[in-house]
């Protein structure tokens, strides 16, 4: 990830440099009457323009970190929650998946104590899994994943 974010810094002090050196004007040009003055219109415009290049850029780079993220393995979770039911306003249980090992948690805002270790690990039908509110599952439509890259 780190040579990324390095080559990504690289090109952005490049281009910086070059608008840099673009933009120092030579010292003393004479005006002449067939150049006519850069206006306000022609500043607003160059504006406008350096404006959204410089948006389109974080945008590019943005979804270039993301599909960098998103190529990464994700197959290095060890922890996951089976279960949870809440026991009060503030307090819940947690079944957790630890490898092949189940653990039923106590957490309160401020504890969590591991309650029982189960012999026998609890199989889980798919249709108990809680389900995704509705506006993450739309969230995650409009930006192109798939529930399943979720987990």
């Amino acid at each position: 990830m780190k040579p990324v974010i390095r080559a990504v810094a690289a090109v952005a002090t490049l281009l910086v440099s070059e608008v840099v050196v673009a933009s120092q004007a030579p010292a003393a040009a004479p005006v002449t009457a067939a150049t006519p003055p850069g206006g306000l219109g022609g500043q607003l415009a160059q504006m406008v323009f350096g404006l959204l290049l410089v948006v389109g850029l974080i945008f590019a780079l943005a979804w270039l970190l993301r599909r960098m993220q998103g190529a990464a393995p994700r197959g290095g979770q060890v922890i996951e929650i089976i279960g949870s039911r809440t026991i009060g306003p503030r307090d819940r249980l947690l079944l957790v998946q630890v490898g092949k090992e189940q653990i039923l948690l106590g957490h309160s805002p401020g504890s969590i104590k591991a309650l029982h270790v189960l012999a026998e690990p609890v199989e889980v039908p798919a249709s108990a899994r809680p389900a995704t509110p509705e506006f993450a599952q739309r969230l995650l439509e409009l930006m192109g994943k798939d529930q399943k890259d979720t987990k």
